[in-house]
């Protein structure tokens, strides 16, 4: 037991581990046809737009997240004496869990739904503003070759439904730390690294261009999909 308690004091202060990998940016595929130089035209608006639209889902960014799950409970003995309601701990009774838990989140901008109420151009100026970005858990395993547990003779081990209920508990956990790990101002800022080269293309200097998102946009509006 001493064994799993310094385990659990170990997992406690490293608490959540999270890698950050820039994904490879597809640009190629965004691309289209240089312009050959001259003042930015209207004309080229629509084929910027389509330009942009060929991005599709453009993955911006992917974090690898490594979570220990941990939960204990007790044993206790309720009842009523002379009215009085009461709760017993047993000391004896408590069983612990570590889950370790890998987790991978993807990062993406969807540009299917761009149109010309994403741009506004004033003279050489122009400003672009994009999709809100999304993210996608595509993956959650547990690494049960690791899981640490105590479980006292007097009580039951932890069922599958518990182990289940542990892993969603362990993903809401990771979606709650969402605003703290700059995952949506890395897709921001990866998306418009991309982005800004087309725009390039199509005559425009980069010190006119500004690119930029939804002002009222905040972690609540983000929408999180299952792989």
């Amino acid at each position: 037991m001493s064994s799993l308690n310094r385990t659990f004091a170990s997992r406690m202060r490293t608490g959540l581990y999270i890698m950050v990998t820039v994904c490879m940016l597809m640009l190629a595929a965004c691309k289209g046809k240089d312009h050959e130089g001259g003042e930015p035209a209207d004309g080229g608006l629509p084929a910027m737009i389509i330009q942009i639209q060929k991005c599709s889902r453009l993955y911006t960014s992917e974090y690898k997240i490594h979570k220990i799950v941990t939960h204990q409970d007790e044993l206790s003995l309720s009842g009523s004496v002379m009215k009085q309601d009461f709760k017993v701990s047993i000391p004896v009774g408590k069983r612990r869990i570590a889950i370790p838990m890998d987790a991978t989140l993807k990062a993406y901008v969807d540009f299917s739904g761009f149109s010309e109420k994403n741009v506004r151009k004033t003279g050489k100026k122009i400003v672009v503003t994009l999709p809100d970005p999304k993210l996608m858990m595509t993956s959650t395993k547990i690494n049960h070759d690791e899981v640490k547990k105590y479980v006292p003779l007097t009580r039951g081990n932890f069922s599958d439904e518990e182990m289940t209920s542990y892993e969603r508990q362990g993903r809401q956990q990771i979606v709650n730390d969402i605003p703290k790990m700059g995952i949506i101002e890395n897709a921001r800022k990866n998306a418009a690294t991309t982005i800004i080269p087309i725009i390039r293309q199509m005559g425009y200097e980069e010190e006119d261009i500004t690119v930029t998102f939804r002002k009222d946009f905040s972690v609540k509006n983000l929408t999180i999909e299952k792989g």
